[in-house]
């Protein structure tokens, strides 16, 4: 059953992850499919932990990849979707996983760099354990920067949501298509055409990041714009700034 959940629940993500990466931002086929990709990419996570310790199946990286995979897909929906405050004890908590997995993967990819054959725990290379270790530090101090200066506003906001939606997609996508490559048909089977749905996710995240970062209005970049009410909350309303006055400005 575990396997059967993680195997449903892993397509389901994949799915609605790529519909809502290259479908209208703020668009209802955009916000329903990130839901489900919410959803999905969690109960994916819970049923590869339960595996790794059940099962033996590679710990030492499925752990640490588990937990800050669960971590960005919450706090990424959590930046446009903001916890009561009597809740903001998710960012202390969400902190010290992404400090954890941050810490504990970069010592585990330098055992594996000093090693001789140049494999580490679970017989595996250095470089997944640095990439989890870099992303987990990089978390964690966006973190640290939004527990001392307050949520997010306007651009930094969008951008914090997209790299953390987009990064666990890159983990789903690279677990199956080139983790799991032996399910996939052998005429398919062929390496550089296995790496294009993950290197796109890539592609298309960094893409809007410089769109975000360059177009000084939210409309024909990101329509996932956030209300922004007097007091400071919001949630997401699904549509572009048209005026380009109130999330722009704020962003400024």
């Amino acid at each position: 059953m575990v396997y059967l959940v993680h195997i449903v629940a892993g397509t389901l993500a994949l799915l609605s992850g790529y519909i809502a990466l290259y479908s209208g931002k703020g668009e209802r086929a955009h916000r329903r499919a990130g839901m489900v990709f919410v959803y999905s990419m969690l109960a994916m996570c819970a049923g590869g932990l339960l595996l790794a310790f059940a099962r033996g199946a590679a710990p030492y990286l499925n752990v640490p990849a588990a937990l800050l995979t669960a971590y960005l897909v919450i706090t990424a929906l959590t930046t446009v979707r903001p916890v009561p405050s009597h809740a903001r004890w998710l960012d202390a908590g969400g902190l010290a996983v992404a400090l954890g997995v941050g810490l504990v993967t970069l010592a585990l990819g330098a055992e594996a760099a000093l090693s001789p054959d140049g494999l580490g725990r679970d017989r595996m290379p250095a470089f997944p354990f640095f990439m989890f270790g870099v992303v987990g530090m990089l978390a964690a101090s966006g973190d640290l920067r939004v527990m001392r200066s307050g949520p997010r506003r306007g651009k930094p906001r969008v951008a914090r949501h997209l790299w953390r939606m987009c990064f666990a997609l890159f983990v789903a996508s690279m677990s199956f298509f080139i983790g799991q490559a032996q399910v996939i048909p052998e005429p398919l089977r062929i390496r550089p055409l296995l790496a294009l749905p993950v290197l796109a996710v890539l592609a298309t995240m960094f893409y809007w990041l410089a769109r975000l970062r360059t177009t000084r209005r939210f409309n024909g970049v990101l329509a996932v714009v956030v209300a922004e009410e007097a007091s400071g909350g919001g949630l997401p309303v699904g549509c572009p700034d048209v005026s380009g006055n109130s999330a722009a400005t704020s962003a400024a």
